[in-house]
């Protein structure tokens, strides 16, 4: 590498520009927040709704507030608005127009809100939504929101642009500060940044590729992939920049550089290999977040990898003894810092291990009280035209009115026919009777009182039809029954309802269950299907890959059962700022009482394979030691101090890239930057400083056993002369 450290750099300096281009393209061509499981139930009776009823998926939700006191309800008011409105209703792309018919919530009669379907799929209306935006007209003495799903998409695609700019702005100067004070040298400090930003947009500009043939990927991709990126691309250089400078006080800069590569160059391909192990697990939830999370978090950790392996080492290289450590900054304090701290640890194991064991199972208390949820408006801040259109429409409207449950009903005949009457009044008769349904709603609702004869001579009537066609509930063989629950979209007597609903076969009727409570429970159902199999293929993968590594078989039980600790006490944080709300304002985040239920299962995939890469750095150290000394203890201690620092800087790199997640707009990467943060930052000083060195000690030389099939003949020799 380093007789051709000039082409190698040329060659990376040009890849750059070629996919930087194509990086700054990724985030418009996005426009799916991946929220969606393939193969849906609710989905697919979603698509029947609108195929036989005309009931378009694709809405908009126009809310319309004025001063408490004004009453918007009467048809003065409406007639008033609707007018107002006209020449945007009036476009090509809208379909119908219906005013709200939720209950209202008393006191509420200020608030209006005006449907809107539209003739398009999401991702086509996302297109032209800067028009919609512009057609909204400004109504004298009201203030006007566009919100529902498809405005959401929209507000959180333009989040995501604004947010990476956000976090390069806050972590990377931050990231380079903390590589100044660790190396001493900006130059030093320099090539981290340049291997980090490197990684991203190559990664991202490929990624612009899958994204053309993909078209479910994320808009969460970019910034996952920003976050991702930066930390592990700069934790990466940062062990081999230091190993470069310990090796070239020994030695000149092509010896350096060799050496290097072959201790920590090859401890970062082991840990590229964990840290991908995470994300290939997250390929087994069948969510498009996931298998966009999957797929941008394998690309850029191989990239990362690579540009470690090879740019770093041609730009060391290229720098060659400028890279020098100055005896001013020499790191002797430092090693003598950690030094008394696995002095401490070593001396006392048993008491070190318990009081920070007892700690971290202290902070995993508040997931005992955790509550999952799926928000929608809920990802964006109040600053935000949908998230305050949707504040303002639960203010305003019963909830659960808002999302109901809805039915796509196959009647035995036309919908006006007495058999199809009483099939449908029968089925509605039973779902009233089940537990936790408030309210059954559907087009015999509009008509009046009476047996089935009395209601068909009056659907005949042509005013009626004409009415019916605007509430688009009944066409042909098919009406749409709404079912109003009793609780919340996803709480367990809602759910209980959703799967009873699924399960009923009314005789002579065909009914497909959809709506957004149906919707939600899909996706839950999609995690936790694949829970079990991401649980299983992490512990079982990343045991594999460290018992390999070090040829040990308690050392990866070990590491699993420290990560397992440090992502409890990190997740129990996170639940008690973003459920709990304590200390969500100072950080900008808004608490909802819930927690998304994408949340742990992402953070638990990348958290557990980036603590595996402090785990290999410090086992690789130690294991070095044990194989020159013989002396468990010892090799700890020495293990620990030449390493403490770099372990501290590395983790103190990925909190301040991920950190800046916290300030930027969508609660989502908000919650992840700050579960990263806190869950690294626990990995990094709890588990490595303390735990492991106390474990370690504790075990002695059991650490180190293996049985001979798993070792190569020159560990063998040399463990049996140890």
């Amino acid at each position: 590498m380093y007789r051709f450290r000039r082409a190698v750099a040329a060659a990376w300096f040009i890849l750059f520009l070629l996919m930087l281009p194509f990086a700054f393209r990724l985030p418009s061509l996005l426009q799916q927040n991946g929220f969606t499981p393939h193969n849906s139930p609710a989905l697919q009776s979603a698509e029947i709704l609108e195929k036989k009823l005309g009931i378009s998926s694709t809405t908009l939700d126009i809310v319309i507030a004025g001063k408490p006191g004004d009453n918007l309800t009467t048809a003065a008011a409406k007639n008033a608005m609707m007018s107002a409105l006209d020449p945007m209703l009036s476009k090509p792309y809208v379909q119908a127009v219906s005013f709200q018919l939720a209950a209202r919530k008393p006191g509420q009669e200020h608030i209006q809100s005006v449907t809107v379907q539209l003739r398009d799929k999401p991702e086509d209306v996302l297109r032209y939504f800067d028009e919609i935006r512009e057609a909204l007209p400004a109504i004298p003495g009201y203030e006007l929101y566009i919100s529902g799903n498809t405005a959401v998409l929209a507000d959180m695609n333009e989040a995501v642009k604004k947010d990476i700019v956000t976090a390069e702005l806050i972590g990377i100067p931050l990231a380079l500060l903390i590589l100044r004070l660790a190396f001493g040298s900006f130059a030093a400090a320099a090539l981290p940044v340049i291997v980090g930003v490197c990684s991203v947009a190559v990664t991202m500009g490929l990624l612009y590729g899958a994204a053309l043939w993909n078209h479910s990927l994320s808009n969460f991709l970019p910034n996952a992939v920003t976050m991702l990126g930066l930390a592990v691309g700069m934790d990466y250089a940062l062990f081999l920049v230091s190993r470069f400078r310990e090796e070239l006080d020994r030695g000149d800069p092509e010896a350096a550089v060799a050496a290097a590569c072959h201790s920590s160059g090859r401890a970062v391909i082991y840990s590229g290999a964990a840290v991908c192990i995470g994300f290939v697990a997250m390929a087994f939830i069948d969510l498009p977040i996931f298998t966009s999370f999957s797929l941008g978090g394998i690309a850029v950790v191989i990239i990362s990898v690579a540009a470690a392996n090879t740019l770093l080492p041609s730009l060391l290289g290229m720098t060659g003894t400028r890279l020098r450590r100055r005896p001013a900054i020499s790191p002797a304090p430092q090693q003598t810092v950690w030094h008394r701290l696995s002095d401490f640890v070593m001396s006392r194991p048993g008491t070190v291990a318990v009081l920070a064991t007892l700690l971290l199972l202290l902070a995993m208390l508040p997931l005992s009280r955790v509550q999952a949820g799926i928000p929608s408006a809920e990802v964006l801040p109040p600053s935000y035209e949908s998230r305050t259109g949707d504040d303002l429409l639960k203010q305003a409207y019963d909830e659960r009115e808002l999302y109901p449950i809805v039915a796509a009903v196959k009647l035995p005949a036309s919908y006006q026919e007495i058999e199809s009457i009483e099939a449908l009044k029968s089925y509605s008769d039973e779902i009233r009777a089940l537990p936790d349904v408030q309210r059954v709603e559907s087009y015999l609702s509009l008509a009046p009182r009476g047996d089935a004869e009395e209601i068909a001579v009056f659907l005949q009537s042509e005013e009626f039809n004409q009415e019916l066609q605007g509430y688009r509930v009944a066409s042909g063989q098919w009406a749409a029954v709404a079912i109003v629950p009793r609780y919340g979209d996803i709480q367990e007597q809602t759910v209980e309802l959703i799967e009873r609903l699924r399960s009923l076969t009314p005789e002579a009727l065909t009914v497909y269950i959809t709506g957004i409570p149906p919707y939600k429970l899909d996706i839950m159902q999609a995690i936790q299907d694949g829970i079990p199999y991401v649980l299983l293929f992490v512990f079982a993968a990343t045991y594999a890959v460290l018992m390999i590594a070090f040829r040990s078989l308690l050392l990866p039980l070990k590491a699993v059962l420290m990560n397992v600790l440090s992502l409890g006490a990190g997740l129990g944080i996170v639940v008690q700022v973003v459920q709990e709300g304590t200390g969500a304002s100072l950080l900008g985040i808004s608490s909802t009482g819930s927690v998304f239920i994408l949340l742990p299962i992402l953070i638990f995939c990348v958290v557990f394979g980036i603590s595996m890469d402090y785990e290999v750095i410090l086992l690789s150290r130690i294991k070095e030691r044990y194989e020159a000394t013989g002396d468990n203890e010892r090799s700890t201690m020495e293990g620990l101090s030449s390493t403490g620092g770099l372990i501290t800087s590395a983790a103190l790199i990925l909190a301040a890239v991920a950190g800046a997640f916290v300030f930027t707009d969508n609660e989502m990467m908000k919650a992840i930057g700050l579960g990263l943060t806190v869950c690294i930052l626990l990995d990094a000083s709890i588990i490595r400083m303390l735990l492991v060195p106390a474990f370690m000690k504790l075990m002695g030389r059991a650490n180190w056993w293996a049985p001979r099939w798993l070792l190569p003949k020159a560990s063998r020799k040399s463990r049996q002369n140890l």
